[in-house]
């Protein structure tokens, strides 16, 4: 997983799309105690994962279906809550050559939705090839095409959560 600096707008590892203003980002270790919810935003599906309170570890935890109606924020508001999350981490889809399309700006409509309902710090980080891992690791454990399709979403969810946890901490204390 790989997020934006301020500086260039080019992509590392280690730096936390910096770009957004400070009431969209979580704090360097959140947006106060807690656990951060993780959010792989589709068109269909909504990949949704979970860290420990400690902000170690991330774990997937569910595929909510897009519908027409709003149910899907709904739900993501139900998993907030019942978690206490602290922050919201939302898959920012940038494309290879590092533009922007439609996709994006409706991701950042819903960092801003999530952020509003959920009365939380929000921030983006860039998902390229956050399906494509989960895909990979998935075949690597011999779960076939057809399991797959229900559960990539939330696995890639995880990996976009568990790379910026990892960013986190690979932060000196401030």
């Amino acid at each position: 997983m790989q997020e934006r600096s301020r500086e260039n707008g080019d992509v590392s590892a280690a730096e936390p799309d910096t770009r957004r203003p400070a009431d969209e980002r979580p704090e360097p270790r959140g947006g106060g105690p807690g656990p951060l919810l993780g959010i792989d935003p589709g068109t269909r599906r909504i990949g949704v994962a979970i860290s420990d309170a400690g902000r170690t570890i991330a774990l997937p935890l569910e595929v909510i279906e897009r519908g027409k109606d709003d149910a899907w924020v709904r739900r993501i508001a139900e998993l907030a809550g019942e978690r206490g999350v602290a922050g919201v981490v939302v898959g920012l889809p940038v494309r290879m050559d590092g533009s922007e399309g439609p996709e994006a700006a409706e991701a950042r409509r819903l960092a801003g939705t999530l952020r509003e309902r959920l009365g939380v710090p929000a921030v983006l980080v860039d998902e390229r090839f956050t399906s494509v891992a989960a895909n990979r690791a998935m075949a690597s454990a011999d779960v076939d095409s057809r399991r797959r399709r229900p559960v990539v979403d939330k696995v890639a969810a995880a990996i976009l959560l568990q790379s910026h946890l990892d960013a986190l901490r690979s932060r000196p204390p401030e």
